[in-house]
């Protein structure tokens, strides 16, 4: 029944993920998005496909700077291709890939999954702050442009919540409650868990976690780790901008323009649905219109982005998978086998 729940649950994100693309060209004219795909500019999407390398090899650094603070030494590649392979797993798993990460950094090089799961959420973590940093610059150089933007996108939202309020709180205050009994059972049965051996697991797994979340703390060199993270996003940035070279109604947006597609494209790649799409398409031509961009132009550009970068996961993420694969001395398919039915 577990399973049968899971792959219910991963087949109504790929329906999503369908339901969204189809939203998003509804009504355009198809051959004229084709159009601009085959007359697109590739040599600056190369560009920024070598940008998106570097960008993966310095993420893998800041990931092993973390885990280092958290006591765990363990060679550069062996952190780098347990990444590549937990990005590849995104796009078929959504948000597992993380968790898969850790699993694979476990078999190459023995760290306990709690503590690298603790360092890739301070990780998400940091990434959010940024993310929301980023959001803020944006709405202060645009506020004018995307103020009736926002608007429509929770006006209507704003509207439904406001007229179901009285259900809201009932079942807010039902949640509380049901909070409370639970606190105060776990409270009475306090000295009983503390003898039980899956109780006593689940304390160790947290105190790894935390161990791993608070790694950043422990790190001897901040500045270098902040550098990556600055390093990391301005390749994001980058990627986003240059890409606009590609194509005649997006060669002469502004950096602004470019920041305002790295953000909003950023909350698209961030959905729990599969690499991000259809989200991060409807996000990114939903942004690309407040700059006057048409939706043939504006699809065309997020599929063309879109792909380039999934081509180059699924090549980069194929090849770490094969070699550790080959570190773990198991064939390909059978880890790939494990890796699934570990995580339905």
């Amino acid at each position: 029944m577990k399973h049968l729940l899971t792959i219910f649950k991963y087949a109504l994100l790929v329906s999503l993920s369908g339901a969204l693309m189809m939203y998003a060209v509804r009504g355009q004219d198809l051959t004229r998005i084709g159009q601009y795909i085959r007359s697109a500019n590739y040599f600056w999407l190369g560009v920024t496909m070598t940008l998106s390398v570097l960008g993966y090899f310095s993420r893998a650094y800041r990931w092993k700077m973390q885990l280092t603070a958290s006591r765990q030494e363990v060679r550069y590649w062996h952190v780098y291709h347990a990444m590549m392979v937990g990005y590849l797993a995104n796009i078929v798993l959504p948000r597992m890939g993380e968790v898969i990460r850790c699993s694979v950094l476990r078999r190459t090089s023995g760290v306990p999954v709690e503590v690298s799961l603790g360092t890739v959420i301070t990780e998400r973590v940091i990434d959010v702050l940024v993310l929301a940093l980023l959001l803020g610059v944006v709405l202060l150089l645009e506020f004018n442009k995307f103020w009736a933007f926002i608007q429509s996108l929770f006006v209507d939202q704003y509207d439904s919540l406001a007229a179901n309020r009285g259900v809201l709180l009932s079942v807010a205050g039902i949640a509380g409650l049901l909070v409370l009994v639970f606190g105060y059972l776990l409270f009475r049965n306090l000295d009983k868990l503390r003898e039980n051996a899956l109780f006593l697991k689940a304390i160790a797994f947290v105190k790894g976690l935390l161990a791993g979340v608070f790694s950043v703390r422990k790190m001897q060199n901040k500045s270098l780790f902040l550098l990556h993270t600055a390093f990391t996003w301005l390749v994001y940035y980058l990627m986003d901008y240059l890409a606009f070279m590609c194509f005649p109604e997006t060669y002469n947006l502004d950096m602004k323009a470019g920041l305002a597609v790295l953000t909003f494209g950023a909350f698209g790649m961030a959905a729990p649905v599969s690499g991000g799409i259809g989200v991060f398409h409807v996000f990114v031509q939903s942004t690309l219109l407040v700059y006057g961009v048409s939706k043939e132009a504006g699809i065309a550009y997020a599929l063309v982005v879109h792909g380039a970068q999934t081509i180059l996961v699924v090549l980069m993420g194929g090849i770490s998978f094969v070699i550790t694969a080959i570190q773990s001395g198991k064939s390909p398919r059978k880890l790939a086998a494990e890796s699934v039915a570990s995580h339905l």
